[in-house]
């Protein structure tokens, strides 16, 4: 195998590939990245037996051939030489090590066999659709902050991607909820996506597709079965295992009798929850909302540390409500709000409260209280 690639298109390919690779690994060869060099293109693969990623980019083929070499070394050499430099990628000599060559800069790096490398069967996929970049990323970027991190639930442990019907419209909707949190978006249903099983794609999973969508292209098309999902973007497909669990039915926690509705301009409400959380516990970091027509007051108080309160003109014109929140868990939730302002439904201080984006009508939140 020889061949030469320009850096960057070498370092933007090796970015998600070696954060697919586990650092603390027990078996060696799913540390390293497959390279496979056929004409004109180079194909970079890794694994950790959950995830697959696949990226093909194109380069200056010599000699065809495969190896693998060791996936963070090889990102940390290509990230350290300098931009704009070409580099030569050989395999060969008596050692049968792969030489890495920029300008005066040469590493030489052990290799694992090829056929060792492990394959991650797809098997049959039966269902197939496409969304745009920008639909895929706002169901991952408006669900995902409420997956859970708790082990013994697995089956939080990820993004429910699934199709609903919402007031006779149907749509593609993803969940996430940790107990605390609810979030859910949707797009409008696309062509082929009608039958498809409710699944739950790993948090692993959602933050590296989430990279490979930030970067665009013109459609991410989706396969998927019970059992696995594939997501092909651009030159990069990304095949992994899907979570063996049943989602919780999340319709029951969303209210639907909440009437109290309060609105408030966005990012004066961030930046006062963010203020008034100081005094707050580390462990607990609750904050009360105390409503009164036109106005909400917001506190805070702590043995150790002293308390804090701050006030902000609001438009509400129901009766008074105090209520405690996880303050993290309301910046967490405001991080999403695109618009000016964000819409509170409260019922009273010991039920979920709905929370809304009024510019972006497929999202919708849900928070629980907390006595404070």
């Amino acid at each position: 195998m020889k061949l030469v690639i320009e850096r960057s298109v070498l370092l933007k390919a090796l970015s998600p590939i070696q954060s697919v690779v586990e650092r603390r690994g027990t078996i060696p060869i799913l540390a390293n990245v497959k390279l496979d060099a056929s004409a004109g293109k180079l194909s970079l693969t890794a694994t950790d037996m959950d995830i697959a990623i696949v990226e093909q980019v194109k380069a200056d083929v010599e000699t065809p051939g495969s190896t693998t070499v060791p996936a963070h070394m090889l990102y940390e050499i290509v990230r350290k030489l300098p931009d704009g430099s070409n580099i030569q990628l050989a395999l060969g000599g008596k050692d049968g090590k792969v030489t890495i060559t920029a300008g005066q800069s040469k590493f030489s790096l052990a290799c694992l066999p090829v056929d060792d490398f492990p394959v991650m069967a797809e098997g049959e996929l039966a269902h197939t659709f496409s969304v745009t970049p920008a639909e895929m990323k706002a169901l991952l970027e408006k669900t995902r902050f409420a997956i859970s991190t708790e082990e013994t639930r697995y089956y939080l442990n990820g993004v429910y991607l699934h199709a609903a019907n919402n007031q006779g419209a149907s749509v593609l909707r993803a969940v996430a909820t940790d107990g605390h949190r609810l979030a859910r978006m949707e797009v409008g249903l696309p062509e082929g996506a009608e039958q498809i099983p409710g699944v739950i794609i790993p948090r692993k999973t959602v933050g590296e597709l989430y990279k490979l969508v930030e970067e665009g292209g013109e459609k991410v098309e989706i396969s998927l079965s019970e059992s696995k999902v594939k997501f092909a973007i651009g030159d990069a497909v990304l095949v992994s295992k899907l979570i063996d669990g049943t989602f919780p039915d999340y319709e029951r926690v969303i209210p639907t009798g909440n009437d109290k509705v309060m609105e408030v301009e966005g990012k004066a409400f961030s930046n006062a929850v963010d203020r008034v959380s100081v005094i707050t516990s580390e462990k607990s970091r609750g904050i009360k909302l105390a409503l009164s027509d036109s106005k909400l007051t917001l506190s805070a108080s702590s043995a150790e540390q002293g308390t804090a309160t701050e006030e902000l003109a609001v438009s509400y014109g129901a009766d008074g409500v105090e209520i405690g929140f996880n303050s993290r868990y309301l910046l967490d939730m405001m991080a999403q709000v695109e618009g000016e302002t964000a819409q509170f439904v409260f019922a009273d201080s010991n039920s979920p409260t709905i929370v809304r984006d009024p510019a972006d009508v497929g999202a919708l939140y849900v928070i629980m209280p907390m006595r404070v």
